[in-house]
């Protein structure tokens, strides 16, 4: 969380007024991931209360509250809860998808490494309302720092008895497993990500049947995302209208955003759903001294970009979607006017392409055509025809492919083409990118002003 000197805005709210810290709230103090510090800062008092209820009034408490998942696609986390059949004689699982690898998405981790407790109280709860006595942790295992300290972390749920046999005198048994995957972008997805924790390769299956019906080892299963789990303590313990007072009436509650690129000052910034970007750039101190902005992502590479004309689209579910994007991770890349797009595209579009898992045809072959296409346009060696092309295979991608992946490849080529398709035909027309320094004017602004005041009009 950063830390925000008392500025005073456009509408003139202090930016204090604006943020929410909560999961965030303590994450610069010394051992912030400790379980005494934790619970200085009223930790498993949620879970006291929990216990307290009957676990379908939990459910339908965490329900009312209309907290969403906090992974991308903002599906009602009460209500994928209450999807577990009861009585079925099976287990059933939790398992908390904590492979971030969204290009640009960097809260969950920051979130383990600094505040693990908030997760582990919040899958005790969640095991509770759903009856189940065996959680996993998935995370990706590149971040050896994070998986110790969220070892040290169970290690004391363990010790003080939030974990293990009668947890609290309320006869819940809870074993949580924290398990580090070998880092594959595609485990992200729900069933992949089972896949790979049963020991297979990670693929996505065939929907029906979904996970909550056959899931881990073909049991009941919820997957859920680390904030939108982290996220239940605070509910519980500060009560759902609390909850409610803050965002907007379908998209409620505080989240974490992520702010990166061309930024003065980037982190994380945790504020009510509903907040724009030119109140979180006020915030942050706008972007590169210098420099304006040219286009961001609202929730990762894998969402449609836009442009500084939606700067003040609320940054909730709702508002998001009707700009004609999706809020996603929340994961707000910003890059400034020195940025080619085409060059920005094609990177994305490799790094789909490399983490694709080849099961369908759609998404297998059309990533891989893309790149070509995308590295020959960027070389100056492509083709106007070849703009039809990108748009016609990004189209076959689209909604065709086995998982979301396909759909998150196809999502930058259609809304780069929609706002700088004249800078795709700039690359074809001068047979180059435009924004080679070696035959560029993009930087000589910065250079005749000493970097002063070139290219200022977005400093929100």
């Amino acid at each position: 969380m950063m830390t925000l000197a008392a500025e005073i805005d456009h509408n003139g709210t202090s930016p204090e007024k604006l943020l929410a810290p909560v999961l965030s709230a303590f994450w610069d103090q010394p051992d912030s991931w400790t379980l005494d510090t934790y619970r200085r800062h009223e930790g498993y008092e949620g879970l006291r209360k929990a216990l307290a209820m009957a676990p379908d009034d939990l459910i339908a408490y965490v329900k009312d509250s209309g907290l969403r998942g906090r992974g991308g696609a903002g599906f009602p986390t009460g209500m994928k809860w209450q999807f577990i059949p009861q009585g079925d004689g099976k287990p059933h699982y939790l398992v908390v998808n904590a492979d971030e690898s969204e290009p640009g998405t960097c809260k969950d981790i920051p979130l383990l490494f600094a505040n693990p407790h908030s997760l582990i109280e919040g899958i005790v709860i969640a095991c509770y309302a759903i009856r189940s006595s065996h959680a996993f942790i998935y995370l990706r295992g590149e971040v050896v720092p994070v998986l110790r300290r969220l070892h040290e972390a169970v290690r004391e749920a363990y010790e003080a008895g939030y974990l293990g046999t009668n947890i609290l005198g309320s006869g819940l048994d809870l074993e949580l497993t924290v398990h580090a995957g070998a880092g594959a972008y595609i485990c992200g997805e729900e069933t992949a990500l089972l896949d790979s924790l049963e020991g297979r390769r990670g693929q996505p299956r065939l929907r029906p049947p979904f996970p909550a019906v056959a899931g881990l080892y073909a049991c009941p299963t919820v997957v859920n995302n680390v904030e939108s789990i982290a996220s239940v303590p605070a509910i519980l313990n500060k009560g759902k209208d609390w909850f409610k007072s803050m965002g907007s009436e379908k998209s409620p509650g505080f989240t974490l955003y992520s702010l990166s690129g061309h930024v003065t000052s980037p982190g994380q910034y945790e504020a009510p759903l509903g907040i724009t970007l030119r109140q979180l750039l006020d915030m942050s101190g706008g972007m590169r001294a210098g420099h304006r902005l040219k286009f961001w992502t609202p929730g990762g590479s894998s969402t449609p970009m836009f442009t500084e004309e939606h700067l003040d689209v609320p940054l909730d579910y709702e508002g998001v979607g009707a700009a004609g994007s999706m809020l996603g991770t929340k994961a707000l890349q910003c890059f400034d006017e020195t940025t080619c797009v085409v060059r920005a595209v094609t990177r994305w579009t490799e790094f789909y392409a490399h983490e694709s898992c080849g099961k369908c045809t759609p998404c297998r072959e059309g990533t891989y055509w893309l790149v070509q296409l995308l590295r020959d346009i960027e070389a100056g060696k492509g083709e106007m025809a070849d703009l039809d092309k990108l748009n016609d295979i990004a189209d076959n991608i689209n909604g065709k492919s086995f998982c979301a992946l396909g759909d998150g490849a196809a999502s930058p080529i259609f809304s780069s083409l929609k706002y700088f398709r004249e800078e795709y035909e700039q690359h074809i027309t001068g047979k180059g990118c435009p924004f080679d320094p070696a035959r560029s004017t993009a930087w000589a602004d910065d250079k005749n002003t000493d970097g002063k005041n070139a290219h200022r009009g977005v400093n929100a």
